[in-house]
């Protein structure tokens, strides 16, 4: 058995642990076993960036023989960084909510293992009907994280979060579903390797059809507006835990699935499609930037602008070409990192101050100087300053929007301004002007989780080149198949 199989199986093996252990040692069992998870996990890192483009650590084996579902898993370097960031952030997670979640503890810490269990195995599925099952997984222990340790509308926004994601859902399996009948098989790998031998193909209207099934499942899931009302209920009245792996982790799942299955499996519709792609992912940019403007609530204020940041995502893979693909693979690591971060200390200006309205707060950078400061990076992370790390992304976004069509860039450019004006007024009102609260100072327990998301948005600010070759190697053969498939389309044509 491979590392990244022992890996898929020992949150779904702490999970159980944690159900049956006493609710005294939960939380610690939890987070120390969740550090040993991503312990775990950096050693897929050598063996993928040998070779990135490819799939490494692969598990390959019959799981049900009728019909035929495989038990099949691997990584490459896009996926290898989106496990990583979940493994990363799960203890993160445990974590910030030792102190805040008195109530049922034990079930709340044992749903993070079985979360982090399912989206461990959506990142790394090669087998359709397996990316399924780990994507309904993922929203089980979502809805109670939501619904039974929320705030007071946590009900409704548990209920909203799960119906939108359920019925986006039915659509992608009925896709499978048909996918199966034409190809006799779920196994993303074997689908492909006859769609390039000529075996099977899907008529124009087909094509069509299953694209759009697959697209409105993970445009519910980003959100990509319209489709985005169920965000901001859910990010607002989540636990800060659950906050933090809703913006940082889940919303990628919508991400990376367009790029795994609807540009490889549907090139044609892809391409036929992006224009209009874009122009939603161009409003939900510039929209969820203008109503962050006006959020009174701090939590609903960040919602909304990762509505915008992750339209830049989407921009960027609906680009067609490499920049634009790097970008948004790259933006898909730092916004989790910023925003995470940003979510992180809302929560802990939550638990001083018992308030998420910005008119409560005021002046609390002179009682906690070092609370503004580092609030301060995660807001000019948020941003895009040159040197940390959002800057990157978005960069690579906009000129592979540019190199696509020059308007795409110059609307989408705007969100990052507006973003200037949303983050650096809602920074204003909270740290400067009339104290309206006395506050302590970031605790040394506080320092601990926040410093390695500080450290992470100067370093992939500064050092792209940890991450940025293996990505490009493997959007490099994702972007040569589809182009590939396109061009041999319209010669058909």
């Amino acid at each position: 058995m491979n590392i990244l199989a022992i890996l898929l199986i020992l949150p779904l093996l702490g999970f159980v642990a944690a159900l049956v252990l006493p609710a005294s040692v939960t939380k610690r069992f939890v987070l120390w076993f969740s550090l040993l998870i991503f312990g775990v996990s950096l050693l897929l890192i050598g063996t993928v960036q040998m070779r990135p483009a490819a799939m490494s650590w692969v598990t390959d084996t019959a799981w049900i023989d009728t019909p035929a579902i495989r038990f099949h898993i691997g990584l490459d370097a896009t996926s290898l960084w989106l496990v990583i960031l979940t493994t990363f952030l799960i203890p993160v997670a445990a974590y910030i909510s030792q102190r805040t979640i008195l109530h049922r503890p034990k079930e709340f810490f044992a749903y993070l293992l079985l979360l982090e269990f399912g989206l461990i195995g959506v990142f790394s599925s090669l087998d359709l009907f397996l990316y399924y099952v780990f994507w309904e997984v993922v929203l089980v222990p979502m809805y109670f994280l939501i619904g039974v340790w929320g705030g007071p509308n946590r009900i409704y926004a548990a209920t909203k979060f799960f119906v939108y994601t359920m019925a986006g859902s039915m659509l992608m399996l009925v896709a499978i579903l048909f996918i199966y009948t034409k190809a006799g098989t779920f196994d993303l790998p074997a689908i492909l390797l006859q769609m390039e031998m000529g075996k099977i193909g899907f008529s124009q209207s087909e094509e069509l059809a299953l694209f759009l099934a697959f697209f409105l499942a993970f445009a519910v899931k980003v959100p990509i507006f319209p489709l985005h009302t169920w965000l901001p209920d859910a990010y607002a009245e989540a636990p800060t835990g659950a906050t933090l792996l809703m913006a940082a982790v889940l919303s990628k799942m919508g991400t990376y699935s367009l790029l795994r299955f609807n540009l490889n499996l549907f090139p044609r519709a892809s391409h036929d499609c992006a224009p209009w792609i874009v122009t939603l992912a161009i409003i939900g940019i510039v929209y969820g930037a203008l109503i962050a403007l006006v959020q009174p609530n701090m939590k609903r204020l960040v919602a909304y602008s990762s509505i915008s940041h992750l339209g830049f995502v989407v921009l960027g893979i609906f680009s067609g070409n490499q920049f634009g693909l790097d970008g948004a693979v790259y933006q898909m690591l730092c916004h989790a990192i910023s925003t995470g971060a940003l979510f992180i200390l809302i929560g802990y200006l939550e638990e001083r101050n018992k308030s998420l309205e910005i008119v409560d707060f005021g002046g609390i950078a002179t009682p906690a100087p070092n609370f503004a400061a580092v609030f301060l990076v995660a807001t000019l992370a948020s941003i895009g300053l040159p040197l940390l790390n959002n800057f990157v992304g978005e960069f690579l976004i906009l000129q592979g929007a540019a190199q696509a069509n020059i308007w795409w860039a110059a609307f989408a450019a705007l969100g990052v301004v507006l973003s200037a004006c949303y983050m650096l007024w809602f920074y204003q009102r909270t740290f400067f002007g009339e104290a309206k609260v006395q506050m302590a100072d970031l605790a040394p327990r506080e320092w601990i989780t926040i410093t390695p998301l500080l450290v992470l948005m100067l370093w992939m600010g500064i050092f792209t080149q940890t991450w940025l070759p293996g990505i490009s190697a493997s959007n490099k053969v994702l972007l040569d198949r589809t182009m590939s498939k396109t061009v041999a389309m319209e010669v058909t044509k």
